[in-house]
């Protein structure tokens, strides 16, 4: 993007992202719930419950792939975990340290192309980098102290691959519905209906 006025964020960029933004915080808020309430049936092995982890990632592509402009998928995924907080999060304030995590990984598949592709390719590797970031962070302030390879490496490569297909390819496929209702003709992820 050369042009300011691509880059340039309009009111309805602010109003958009922040409504995808609040919205899924919401769902993070209620997403903890279900994390909670779904660590029984990971007894088996509990590195696979990180399989539904992908779900808080969803804003950070969701605002990348609609808004279409820097900082998009970094702001969506910082206000969602941000507002996830002030309902009440059992993680506290460090998720919004781990929602800068993950919007900065989302963000990046962006960047790497210059925001001049939005497909599903770029879905996806903006989804497994923020998993990639969300995984890192993890490691660092959750797991540190549990065995690698029984523990470690298996919840990091579930993480990763939940955010890559949920976040990233459930973020395209939902960017794709959205636009098909005509919620997103301001934007030009409403105007490429055919072509997305």
């Amino acid at each position: 993007m050369t042009s300011s006025t691509t880059t340039r964020w309009r009111t309805v960029d602010i109003v958009v992202a922040s409504v995808i933004a609040v919205a899924f915080g919401v769902i993070f808020w209620a997403w903890n719930l279900v994390w909670s309430a779904t660590e029984g049936a990971f007894t088996f092995f509990p590195p696979a419950q990180a399989v539904i982890y992908g779900i808080w990632l969803v804003p950070g592509v969701l605002g990348g792939l609609v808004i279409r402009k820097p900082g998009a998928a970094l702001y969506c995924e910082f206000l969602a975990a941000f507002v996830s907080v002030l309902l009440g999060s059992q993680w506290g304030t460090v998720a919004i340290l781990q929602g800068v995590a993950q919007g900065v990984g989302a963000e990046a598949a962006f960047l790497a192309v210059g925001y001049r592709s939005f497909r599903l390719p770029v879905a996806v590797g903006s989804g497994l980098l923020a998993g990639l970031a969300a995984a890192i962070f993890d490691q660092i302030r959750y797991y540190s102290e549990y065995d690698f390879d029984s523990y470690r490496l298996p919840v990091f490569l579930f993480t990763v691959l939940s955010s890559a297909i949920v976040a990233g390819a459930g973020g395209w496929a939902l960017t794709r519905a959205l636009a098909q209702t005509g919620a997103l003709d301001r934007f030009p992820a409403g105007r490429e209906r055919t072509a997305v």
